[in-house]
């Protein structure tokens, strides 16, 4: 009877604490908190880190303009560690892609978008770093020590990710499947399904110094691509770009009025800029920059070229800032960028590149039945029309020297395509002559757009000529990439380390070639 009643009590105390143990886990689970997130909410917050804006470090990078005032920053290339945040990104798109098909089945619009911001991310990662982990990566604990792939083995991966975008968004478009929250093409997957294929070609033009690699067999996808209009559609023109609208004080543009009093000539033009706009005569130089103050007053005409000048990115930095205090230097044109909010949308992938893409692809031979120079055109005309510049009469306005934001003056400008183009600085030659035309023109459309492309062609092909000396640091370089995180060292020390032992022989120089500039 004893016994019976000892295993009475024993069974009662195990399923008392059994229940314990369940009220305890119940009491851990918080009912206030999501245990999903709806894709389209990951989505939107994936194309807020998607956006790259004006008038940031990277625009100082492809010398667009330069910082004059050390508090605010300098135009040195001692490049450190290349943040991996994007990988952060790449785990919310699985996440996205995860919860997309919970409810329908893949593909569907989110893993198809999915597919193409992963190519994005992972671009952004190996143009800045060379080799990175892609096959091995996003495993979470399973693998915490990802091996690194060969740069080409990310391209490779890109361009697969590319192509299933391209894909699923073309089977896609005609469901009744829809997006949500995406706030670049209000959720048209006709829309991204061109952007895809733009970015595309930019990556194939971006490999152009491995076009005689069988594996990746660039010239054959550039040429289906261009094709194949109805599989692989493009832009046809600036209004379908994929664009970042600013559209109130909440979502403001990079220069507004809120910091207009602290930074407005803490930053002025770049000669490696300017200076070519200048040169060539061309009109977006009066839209872009005002005259500088120093050559007005000694009787240049403020809508005349010889009024604009830039500063060169290697010019020591205190001789820049006095400089630029004494009039000498251009700064942006702070009427068109400072007086509102919302200034001018923001391209990440554009019909301007496209063009100059295609230009340089019948260039080189590696398309047929299109010409190089229409399409060098077409990129010139789509560039200078993006500003409002129009055949004849156009009015200029620049701040009114020493006047407030509000006030500003006007001045007119004729314009004469047939004229600019005339000139043998602008129309398209044969041989290396006209491909630096086309690189240079291209350089000139990115402005302020399209984040470190500027720089990333410069590295590529050497046009245009940037501009070196002690104010860009790095013993008067610029350098070729960034180095690895320092973080990565700490938690997978030894396949960083194998990286960059394969590609720059042991040394994280941020001056050594990585395999696609090879």
């Amino acid at each position: 009877m004893k016994k019976i009643f000892q295993i009475v009590t024993l069974v009662l105390v195990i399923g008392s604490m059994s229940a314990c143990n369940k009220s305890f886990d119940s009491l851990q689970a918080d009912p206030n908190r999501a245990t999903s997130v709806p894709a389209n909410l990951i989505l939107n917050n994936v194309l807020l880190n998607f956006t790259n804006g004006g008038f940031n470090t990277k625009q100082r990078s492809n010398q667009y303009y330069l910082c004059n005032y050390d508090y605010y920053g300098n135009n040195e290339y001692n490049w450190t560690g290349y943040s991996f945040g994007n990988y952060n990104t790449l785990k919310n798109i699985a996440q996205m892609e995860a919860e997309a098909t919970k409810s329908v089945a893949s593909p569907n619009p989110y893993t198809a978008i999915g597919k193409f911001l992963k190519a994005y991310f992972l671009y952004d990662l190996t143009m800045n770093l060379g080799d990175i982990p892609v096959s091995d990566a996003l495993k979470g604990l399973t693998n915490v020590t990802p091996k690194y792939d060969t740069q080409k083995q990310v391209f490779q991966q890109i361009l697969t990710y590319l192509e299933q975008a391209n894909t699923e968004m073309g089977t896609l478009k005609t469901t009744n499947y829809v997006l949500a929250s995406d706030f670049y093409y209000g959720n048209d997957l006709s829309k991204w399904q061109k952007a895809v294929n733009a970015f595309k070609l930019r990556v194939l033009i971006q490999l152009s110094n491995k076009e005689a690699d069988a594996d990746l067999a660039i010239k054959a996808k550039f040429a289906e691509t261009v094709s194949n209009p109805t599989k692989y559609p493009v832009f046809g023109s600036d209004a379908e770009n994929l664009t970042f609208v600013y559209n109130n004080q909440f979502n403001k543009y990079s220069t507004n009025p809120d910091n207009f009093g602290f930074d407005a000539t803490r930053y002025n033009m770049s000669s490696t800029y300017l200076g070519n706009l200048a040169s060539l005569k061309d009109p977006r130089t009066f839209f872009v920059a005002e005259p500088a103050a120093a050559l007005v007053a000694s009787g240049k005409l403020p809508n005349s070229y010889d009024a604009f000048a830039g500063a060169g990115a290697g010019e020591d930095l205190a001789t820049m800032s006095k400089n630029a205090g004494d009039g000498k230097y251009s700064f942006i044109n702070r009427k068109r960028y400072y007086q509102t909010y919302t200034a001018e949308t923001t391209t990440q992938v554009g019909y301007q590149e496209l063009c100059f893409n295609m230009a340089e692809a019948a260039h080189r031979g590696w398309i047929t039945g299109q010409s190089a120079e229409t399409w060098y055109q077409n990129g010139i005309k789509a560039s200078q029309a993006f500003y409002g510049i129009k055949e004849g009469a156009n009015t200029v306005t620049f701040q009114k020297p020493g006047g407030t934001l509000a006030e500003s003056v006007n001045y007119a400008v004729d314009y004469k395509y047939a004229d600019y183009y005339a000139q043998a600085t602008v129309k398209y030659a044969a041989g290396s002559t006209g491909l630096n035309q086309i690189l240079l023109q291209k350089y000139l459309a990115l402005y302020q757009n399209s984040g470190a492309e500027g720089y990333y062609n410069w590295r590529r092909t050497g046009v245009p000529t940037f501009h070196t000396g002690p104010g860009t640091g790095n013993s008067q370089r610029v350098a070729l990439r960034y180095q690895y995180p320092s973080g990565e060292r700490a938690v997978n020390k030894a396949n960083v380390e194998a990286a960059i032992t394969a590609q720059y022989g042991g040394a994280d120089d941020i001056n050594a070639k990585m395999w696609i500039i090879k």
